[in-house]
């Protein structure tokens, strides 16, 4: 303050030269200008003198250190968990596709797509008129088999005729009664029934359309049979049991339910290195079909007692991670580097393992102008 006081005068005596060049005649102007330059030798010489004193002494004319504003927490243990998402689909313990058991020509499709049936319910029928033909056929014939059979075993016991006779009734009416069941069973076989009840998914068939053995012709599913399975990596083996929670995304409805485990697999397969797990289908609102994708969320990891910080608080450098903590006095904070080491992260939040102890306070807001020793001032976070 002495040197900026000093600077005044001096501009205050020149300006007064000025002036008096200005207002005066030559020799009066002269005369006061000598006798100013005296005062202002005096005055350079008692600035050089004041100069030399701060610097012997080592005083100078400070400001006061500036102060980076943040504000900051104190770190408390909370509950922490890390979550997993893996990508399963829609299953149904019951999705078959009906197929023809002979050959025939497709004759009456009795349901259609979207209708709901039950057990046993026909759904189609190949043209069977022959089998049917030969059916009535063999009827007859095995009516007149039984009548020589059974005349011919009545005079068998009466020690009548030969035995060749009694046999070859016999033969003939045990032959035409497999006949008659084996046609039977080729006529059960031109009707496809509904093993259990469901929808009716997908018709393939159509009607004149000629059918072969082993041809696709209705799919029918049961959407209470409905459940969720996942191919898991061996490497999560052991982090979930049956019957925990298991929050669940369907994308094509943009909706969230949640579910159990039901089953665990136990055994790895050797070519992708995976488990299967499944899920129970919750009650839902809206419909989904088979090999719908969806997406699975688990808790692989928790624990009651964790240290979290905001991720985005973390930084690194050469030595490793780190946090900035505070250190010193209530009016005299510097911010400082806190190496920690880090677990899992989830949403956001990080779990601190090592480095940080609880109540020690974490610079939040502000950190990113923060370096070493940087003096700080807490503020209030509005």
């Amino acid at each position: 303050m002495k040197l900026l006081q000093t600077y005044l005068l001096l501009l205050g005596i020149c300006m007064i030269i000025y002036s008096c060049e200005s207002t005066s005649g030559e020799e009066s102007k002269r005369e006061k200008i000598e006798g100013l330059k005296v005062q202002l030798e005096k005055i350079n010489n008692e600035i050089i003198a004041l100069e030399k004193d701060l610097q012997l002494s080592g005083v100078e004319d400070e400001l006061p250190p500036s102060r980076t504003l943040v504000t900051a927490f104190a770190l408390e243990t909370s509950k922490f968990h890390h979550e997993t998402e893996i990508r399963a689909s829609v299953a149904s313990r019951k999705n078959v596709l009906l197929t023809a058991e002979s050959m025939g020509k497709i004759e009456k499709i009795y349901v259609s797509e979207g209708q709901a049936v039950e057990k046993g319910q026909l759904l189609v029928t190949l043209n069977s008129q022959v089998v049917q033909n030969s059916i009535e056929e063999i009827k007859t014939q095995l009516k007149l088999a039984t009548v020589l059979f059974e005349k011919q075993a009545n005079l068998w016991n009466q020690n009548i005729g030969t035995e060749i006779q009694y046999l070859q009734a016999k033969i003939n009416r045990e032959s035409l009664d497999r006949r008659l069941k084996t046609l039977k069973s080729q006529l059960r076989m031109s009707t496809i029934y509904a093993p259990f009840d469901g929808v009716v998914d997908k018709i393939v068939a159509k009607v004149g359309e000629f059918s072969q053995p082993g041809l696709p012709m209705v799919r029918l599913i049961n959407p209470e049979s409905n459940y969720l399975k996942a191919d898991i990596s061996e490497s999560l083996l052991g982090k979930f049991l049956v019957g925990d929670t298991v929050q669940i995304h369907f994308p094509n409805q943009n909706q969230n339910q949640s579910s159990v485990i039901s089953s665990l697999g136990q055994v790895i397969n050797d070519q992708n290195r995976t488990f299967e797990l499944e899920v129970v289908m919750p009650e839902l609102a809206f419909l989904v079909r088979p090999n719908q994708v969806v997406v699975l969320r688990l808790v692989d990891y928790s624990n009651d007692d964790a240290m979290v910080v905001p991720t985005k608080l973390i930084q690194t450098d050469n030595k490793g991670s780190f946090i900035y903590v505070l250190e010193g006095k209530a009016f005299d904070k510097k911010a400082s580097k806190a190496y920690v080491n880090t677990g899992y992260s989830f949403d956001d939040q990080t779990e601190i393992v090592s480095g940080l102890s609880e109540q020690q306070m974490i610079v939040d807001k502000g950190y990113r102008a923060l370096t070493q020793g940087t003096l700080v001032e807490i503020t209030v976070d509005k």
